[in-house]
């Protein structure tokens, strides 16, 4: 057994020096899974590993969501909906001091509804809004910083492919974590709007008030918003209200993100082909990432190192709280150097049983030891919180991606200038997160209501 530890501890190193070198982490994970097993068992069982793996887990209904929700959201960036949701945004707030900035806060909300990748959030409404900052003279910091924060949004706002694939792995009713991402993710928004609100507070010249659009603007940018609105409204709605499935609902999102975008003959055919690569390629990046995930669990477990580590911490004596705070604190960390997805196929299946083991096994009452809930409402609790360390990375220093993107599309600011300009709003995620520990009922009250 101690071999087998040293074995799995061994790949465990191999694999953080694969991803620090910078291979592909499905590749990375590929080769640290099959290699070990192949160590422990030899290669027969590997092959057949790749054989039957690939098949069962690409055959899981609930993973057919992930490439419609993806075409959706290419769809979507193809077809104009992020121009419309900044420009009724602003034809609301922009007249605030620190309202243009505020209105991106809110495109990103709303793209981040019909997208669900906090990368592509970020970079497509930076593409729309940063142009519209710059002319009203924002600060480099501010304009930049609120771009590069507002990304973050995509991922939590329901739908979200990372949320679905946590809900694959821990074996959570999908559906439920969608209901439990609604009211974290809008509380982020209330947030990072107070955020703004208080930066050009202390520092005015950093956010001009905008223009004030007309009647007739505001009317026909508010109209704008429509389509946005009613693609949320359905296909989360009909979620949450019971009328289908994720997998059909992703379905009607795409024939309505496809629909408007012909009504409003924004969507052409070359966008349309475009749209269709890059959903394939996307989709088969996440297929084989889960599939290198797969045969790392598996690995992993054959030579006991969850259930060892889980073990060790449970006899530790920590409290539950301070070892949730300790993984939470390393999901920032390596939410630096991987993208969201990785992240939570790598580590999941570490953290999880431990969480498990100390809140009381997996048969826990809602009145018992542990986190004094049970591993369902622990499934979803968790869930939500691990998404957004997890997203946090993406604006941490030095690595963060979303301020590696802004900065791709604002040479003009020092880089540096736009990791100040997150800082605010880091210190905003930070103060969700500790309302989402404190008080768990923010993430779990919807889901019960809604359940019945």
């Amino acid at each position: 057994m101690a071999d087998a530890l040293l074995l799995g501890l061994g790949g465990l190193a191999v694999l953080i020096v694969l991803i620090a070198i910078r291979m592909p982490i499905a590749y990375a994970m590929i080769l640290v899974g099959g290699g070990g097993t192949m160590m422990l068992n030899g290669p027969t069982l590997v092959l057949s590993q790749l054989k039957t793996l690939a098949y069962g887990q690409f055959s899981i209904y609930d993973l057919s969501v992930v490439p419609m929700f993806v075409l959706m959201g290419a769809i979507a960036s193809k077809t104009g909906l992020s121009q419309a949701l900044f420009r009724g945004a602003n034809a609301w707030l922009g007249w605030l001091r620190g309202g243009t900035a505020m209105a991106a806060i809110a495109g990103c909300a709303g793209f981040g509804a019909v997208c669900g990748s906090s990368l592509a959030t970020a970079s497509t409404m930076g593409k729309v809004a940063l142009p519209e900052l710059r002319r009203y003279n924002y600060s480099g910091a501010l304009a930049t910083g609120t771009l590069a924060a507002g990304g973050v949004l995509g991922i939590l706002i329901p739908p979200s492919v990372v949320l679905i694939i946590y809900a694959i792995i821990v074996e959570a009713n999908i559906v439920t974590m969608f209901m439990a991402a609604f009211l974290p993710g809008l509380l982020a928004v209330i947030l990072f709007l107070l955020t703004i609100a208080i930066y050009v507070a202390i520092k005015p010249e950093s956010g001009p008030k905008g223009g004030v659009a007309d009647r007739h603007e505001f009317i026909a940018a508010t109209m704008g918003m429509i389509p946005v609105l009613i693609i949320f409204g359905l296909v989360i709605g009909g979620i949450y209200l019971g009328f289908f499935n994720p997998t059909p609902a992703a379905a009607v999102g795409v024939f309505l993100v496809l629909l408007f975008g012909l009504l409003q003959r924004k969507l052409v055919w070359p966008d349309f082909v475009s749209a269709l690569k890059e959903t394939a390629s996307t989709s088969g990046m996440i297929y084989l990432i889960i599939l290198g995930a797969e045969l790392l669990k598996i690995f992993m477990s054959r030579v006991g190192l969850p259930q060892e580590t889980a073990a060790w911490i449970g006899g530790s004596g920590l409290e539950p709280m301070t070892v949730l705070i300790v993984l939470l604190i390393a999901l920032i960390l390596l939410g630096c150097l991987m993208d969201s997805l990785s992240m939570i196929l790598l580590v999941i299946p570490f953290f999880w049983p431990v969480l498990v083991d100390i809140n009381g096994g997996i048969y826990q009452g809602a009145d018992g030891a542990g986190f004094g809930m049970s591993t369902e409402d622990l499934k979803i609790w968790f869930g939500v919180l691990a998404l957004i360390v997890v997203e946090l990375g993406l604006i941490t220093p030095p690595v963060g991606m979303n301020v590696f993107v802004i900065s791709s599309l604002a040479r003009d600011t020092p880089m540096i200038e736009t990791f100040k300009g997150v800082m605010p709003f880091f210190g905003a995620e930070i103060i969700r997160v500790v309302l989402l520990v404190s008080f768990p009922a923010i993430t779990l009250w919807l889901p019960r209501v809604l359940s019945g």
